[in-house]
């Protein structure tokens, strides 16, 4: 991972997307914003005891960060589905984890702190997916969905696209007692030890059955849990804020003489 910083606002990004000056990726650590509390201090999160008024001004600093005005958010209740961007409603974004795109200048913010924020680009048809995949969703496997949708929307090859995931909940840290009733039978061989799961690999697992190869997906393999000076941690803490991951197409601008 890439580690930036402007002002007092820090974020990653990925060496998988270095080579692509098309696409914007960019996972944003809990430094530089305005929240307190539980939510210090660059909470870009909904909901819990924060302000309204400190969430939004937090997201116009990320935006002001990286030059953008506004930001698509969709309402992440842990599903499978993914909107495609204009077509979306804003009710069916209201039921969505993820948004996909291929106009340039829309930047998508996905919000997380344990979950995973999972950006998919095609760099041949120059369209890409900014995705949620809390343990629901990849109970649901929206992985797989999204490289389904990709490849009806877009005509996306699963064998181009690229996939980067966010810090996240690591594999010591990732307990279910009740696994045997969330998880498919399926995936108890992930316990790293009884009742842990590995749910990066869970992820990586997935993304390769979709097709996406393996030297095409980039995990930051960094447990939120794990690093509380950087993240949020929602089975850390309670409650909590959430990171802002962001994903956009940039129009380059090719110089004729």
């Amino acid at each position: 991972m890439i580690r930036k910083k402007k002002d007092s606002l820090e974020w990653l990004e990925f060496e998988l997307f270095a080579p692509y000056p098309e696409v914007t990726a960019a996972v944003f650590l809990r430094h530089g914003g305005i929240s307190t509390g539980n939510y210090h201090s660059l909470n870009a999160g909904s909901g819990g005891d924060d302000s309204n008024e400190n969430v939004v001004e937090n997201r116009k600093l990320i935006g002001k960060t990286l030059g953008f005005k506004n930001f698509k958010i969709c309402g992440q209740p842990h599903k499978d589905n993914v909107a495609f961007l204009p077509k979306a409603t804003e009710e069916f974004l209201n039921d969505c984890d993820g948004m996909m795109t291929n106009r340039t200048n829309e930047p998508l913010l996905i919000k997380h702190a344990d979950c995973q924020a999972a950006i998919f680009f095609d760099p041949q048809k120059k369209a890409l997916a900014n995705v949620h995949a809390g343990w629901r969703g990849q109970v649901k496997n929206i992985y797989q969905k999204t490289v389904e949708q990709m490849q009806s929307a877009f005509g996306s090859n699963p064998a181009e696209i690229l996939v980067a995931v966010s810090p996240s909940l690591g594999p010591n840290r990732s307990e279910f007692i009740n696994y045997q009733q969330e998880w498919p039978e399926s995936y108890w061989k992930f316990q790293t030890r009884p009742t842990y799961f590995d749910l990066w690999s869970i992820g990586k697992f997935q993304l390769t059955q979709a097709g996406i190869l393996p030297e095409h997906i980039q995990f930051a393999e960094i447990c939120t849990y794990s690093n509380p000076q950087d993240y949020y941690s929602y089975r850390r803490e309670k409650p909590t804020g959430g990171h802002a991951t962001i994903a956009c197409l940039n129009r380059i601008i090719v110089a004729e003489f």
